[in-house]
Formats: C-alpha cells, sequence, structure tokens
C-alpha cells in the first residue's frame, strides 16, 4: 500500500462527505447534498465578495460601529429617569410590579426588596430635551444627534446568555455574531482589512469584570473567513502577523504560494469549503501586513484630536484609543467595527462603579460622534450604544444612604443608535414609575437585529444561510424593523 493509498483511508468526517458530494464513491449522497455537502452557500460579488443581489436595497449606511458596554449599564442611572422613585425610595417592591417575575440566584433569597432612587442627578439636555443623568455630560452635548430607546427586553437574566443572545440572536453559544452575518451578506469594502473587526477594552470599574469570549465574534456555521478579526492593544495588534525573524516579505511570498498550491490540489481531492476558506485568509494576513501598522499608527492624528477623545487616547487597549480606532477603521471602509467594554456588572458600590464607568467612557463615546459627523462619516455609519440588559428598581443587598447595588433586569433596558437613517435628539418608549415594565413602544432584541440589518439594506427575512437542513438567520424567526425611530 503506497502513502497515498493510506491517506485516503485516514480521511476525516468532513472529507468523507466533501468525496460523497464530487461523486467520488457516494453518488448516492451526493445527489441529496446541495453544493460542496456541508452547507448551502451563496453567489458571491466579485468586488465586494459579499453575495450577489446584496443589499436588497438601498441602504442608509454603509458600516456600523457597535459599542456593546458588557455588564448591563442601569438604565435608572443613565437615561431612564424616574422622578417618582424620590417618593418610593425604601419601600417595597409591589408584588404587581414584580409580576411573579424570575429573578438571579443572587437576590433569590433577599427577604426584602426596597426600591432605590437614583442618586444621581437627571436634566432635560439639547434642543430635543433628553433626559440625561449627570453621570454622561459629554453624551448630552450630542444628544440632539441620538436616538434613545428606553424599552429594549430581553428573556434572558444571566450574562452569558443575555450577551449571546444580543450578539447572535441565540442564547446558546454556537449561532453566527451579527458582524459575521454583516460580513457574509455585504462583504468588504477594504480588501486589505478584514470586513469586521472587534476592539476590547478593559474596566474602569473596581470590581471584577465579566469574561468576554471569542465565540461573541465567531462565524459559527458560517465559512470562518467571516468571523469577527480582534486587534489588540500594543506592539502586536494581531497574532502571528509579523514575520519572524530571517524571514521577508519576498519569502513569505513564496511561501504562500507554494502553500496555495497544496491547497488547492486538497481543494479539488475533497471539495472542502474551509480550505477556499483557509487560502483566502492566508492572502488576507499577507495584505493585513501592511494595511495593519498603517492603521495603527496614530503619529498623525492631531493633539486635538487626542483631546477630544480624553485622557486615555493615546493609551492602546482603552476604550477612548478603541474609540479612536473605530473612526479609523470606518474611514477604511470596515464593514462592522465592534467594541466590547467591560464592568458595567453593579450588584454592588454602583455609585462608585458606575460613576468610574461613566468617567472613562463618557467622553470618548461623544467624541466618536462628533469625530464621525465633522469627517462627514456619520450619514452613512450607525452608532449603537447599549449593554446586554439593564438593572433593577430594588436593591440588591443593604440599602444605604449612600450606597446601593441592582441586580440583572432584561424586562426593559436603554441603548441609544446614532447615524444614518435614524432620527436624531428623539426618545422612543416609556416605562412605568419603577422601570420594570414596558408601558409603550416595546422593542425586542430581534426587532433591534432586524432594524440594523435594516439600515445596512439588508431583508433580515431574507439573509439566510442554509447548514444542517434548515435555513437559519440572525433573528430566527423573529423581528420587526422599528418604524418610529428611522428617519
Amino acid at each position: 500500500m503506497n502513502i497515498h493509498q493510506e491517506e485516503k483511508l485516514h480521511i476525516t468526517r468532513r472529507q468523507l462527505f466533501g468525496l460523497g458530494a464530487k461523486g467520488i464513491g457516494l453518488a448516492a449522497l451526493s445527489s441529496l447534498l446541495k453544493l460542496n455537502g456541508y452547507a448551502q452557500d451563496a453567489p458571491r460579488d466579485a468586488k465586494t465578495g459579499g453575495i450577489t443581489g446584496l443589499p436588497h436595497f438601498a441602504p442608509k449606511v454603509k458600516r456600523v460601529i457597535y459599542l456593546h458596554q458588557s455588564g448591563g449599564p442601569s438604565q435608572l442611572d443613565t437615561f431612564d429617569y424616574k422622578p417618582q422613585l424620590e417618593k418610593l425610595h425604601g419601600t417595597e417592591l409591589p408584588d404587581s410590579v414584580r409580576n411573579g417575575q424570575r429573578i438571579t440566584g443572587m437576590t433569590s433569597g433577599q427577604s426584602s426588596f426596597p426600591c432605590v432612587k437614583s442618586i444621581f442627578k437627571f436634566a432635560q439636555q439639547g434642543q430635543s430635551g433628553t433626559w440625561v443623568s449627570e453621570l454622561l455630560p459629554y453624551t448630552a452635548k450630542v444628544v440632539d444627534d441620538i436616538t434613545v430607546i428606553k424599552t429594549v427586553h430581553t428573556d434572558a437574566i444571566n450574562h452569558d446568555p443575555a450577551i449571546t443572545f444580543i450578539q447572535t440572536g441565540f442564547q446558546q453559544p454556537g449561532r453566527p455574531s451579527m458582524g459575521a452575518w454583516v460580513s457574509y451578506g455585504l462583504g468588504s469594502e477594504n480588501q486589505n482589512l478584514p470586513a469586521y473587526i472587534v476592539l476590547l477594552s478593559t474596566a474602569h470599574a473596581i470590581n471584577t469584570d465579566q469574561p468576554l469570549f471569542s465565540r461573541l465574534w465567531s462565524s459559527g456555521f458560517l465559512p470562518s473567513n467571516y468571523q469577527g478579526v480582534r486587534l489588540r492593544g500594543g506592539a502586536t495588534p494581531v497574532l502571528y502577523l509579523n514575520n519572524p525573524p530571517g524571514v521577508d516579505q519576498t519569502t513569505r511570498r513564496q511561501m504562500l504560494d507554494a502553500v496555495v498550491k497544496l491547497n488547492k490540489m486538497k481543494s479539488e481531492a475533497y471539495g472542502d469549503p474551509e480550505i477556499e476558506t483557509r487560502i483566502s485568509q492566508y492572502e488576507m494576513a499577507y495584505r493585513m501586513q501592511s494595511s495593519v501598522p498603517d492603521l495603527m499608527d496614530l503619529s498623525k492624528e492631531p493633539e486635538k484630536t487626542f483631546e477630544m477623545y480624553g485622557p486615555e487616547a493615546r493609551k492602546p487597549g482603552t476604550y477612548a484609543a478603541n474609540c479612536l480606532l473605530a473612526r479609523r477603521l470606518a474611514e477604511r471602509g470596515v464593514r462592522f467595527i465592534q467594541l466590547y467594554h467591560r464592568g458595567w456588572d453593579q450588584h454592588n458600590d454602583l455609585p462608585r462603579d458606575l460613576t468610574l464607568q461613566c468617567r472613562g467612557t463618557d467622553q470618548p463615546t461623544a467624541a466618536l460622534i462628533m469625530d464621525l459627523k465633522q469627517r462627514g462619516l456619520l450619514d452613512d455609519t450607525l452608532v449603537v450604544w447599549g449593554g446586554e440588559f439593564g438593572r433593577t428598581v430594588y436593591c440588591q443587598g443593604k440599602l444605604m444612604d449612600t450606597n446601593y447595588g441592582r441586580d440583572h433586569h432584561g424586562r426593559n433596558f436603554a441603548m441609544w443608535m446614532a447615524g444614518g437613517g435614524v432620527k436624531k435628539g428623539f426618545s422612543l418608549g416609556e416605562t412605568d414609575d419603577y422601570s420594570y415594565n414596558i408601558v409603550s413602544d416595546p422593542v425586542d432584541v430581534y426587532d433591534l437585529q432586524a432594524t440594523i440589518l435594516h439600515l445596512l439594506g439588508i431583508d433580515h427575512k431574507r439573509l439566510t444561510y442554509k447548514f444542517q437542513g434548515r435555513h437559519f438567520r440572525l433573528t430566527d424567526v423573529h423581528g420587526e424593523i422599528v418604524e418610529k425611530i428611522l428617519t
């Protein structure tokens, strides 16, 4: 038995189905499977790499910058002003308000659920008169450019399923992230950078962060070249991108050409679509060797830009530096830019830690809006801000005069959007006096996802991928466009 024959006896399950799809040995199976035998892809546009025929209609925006505040910012202390809590402070949350809602294990053992007002002052800001907490003075200055949605809601009450849900449309891991869906559907305007880039920043709060897993920006069952590429702070933004010592660009090019030939031989033999994906990723990495250093080089940014984004803007990996990078990525045509900022999980010491969080994020967030606007980029960019859920009106732990905590709350929480196709200086939805239940204009997570895709020119019901015999989509079988916030 020669080596080639022995290799055939050790093929993987994936390779077996690939051979079947090519009609080698498993002709009957091949007739049952579509295309390559793995999952049904769609014809691709040669220029962008997106699906032919997308966008489905004229888009309002070309790209998304999603500022995810991981942990669940308190809507009661930021955007959802509840003056009645001045009178209700310290009183027991009525059963008629809670209405049997399940609560987390962190407060389920409490014998009392006292309502707690916000310790922070609110004021109406801008010409729109939008209520904003004193914690967000810089956001208050750009409030006439944003739409605040106070009635987003989710079924999840714990971090992992909630953040997985808002990022992928499903509470259990394994589905493609929103950024991956957008990358898959629309492709990229810049062939020298990935269509989907992720930036992580550490918490400003003192309490321990909630972890963030790479599956939140994965491609799930979509081809792996649509997953988010994480840019790290420091000298090595992308791991393994730089040539090792002794290898120059000419040698690297020769090596890649040889590897491409070998991979194409394997692709022809097995029909595995991931081999073609690997080829394209090698080529992308080669192009990124020149595009990423240019992206990360802030030496040509004027001093006034750093002043606008705040004192941490020069420090790689901070939220301020990542907001500045988000603008630079938008300039370069990156389709989906995802920022994750940890530390918003204030179960206790909320006045201290929420103050620290807002102090570290408020100025750079507002600066991003202003920067995009003055460069003419806000008109075709959608900026999204928010967490995976909100916080409870009742206190977690002991309620004190100057200190309190809040548990997770999924029934309503606040998010905001700014940019092309979205109303300016607008607020949507009302909650009850306790900010516990929605009174009008509820917005489900699926509605939020459908609206984001809509602004990109995508019909969320038509962006699907056939996998394991079923057509999947980001919004599953749900989702309605939030028409009231659109221009």
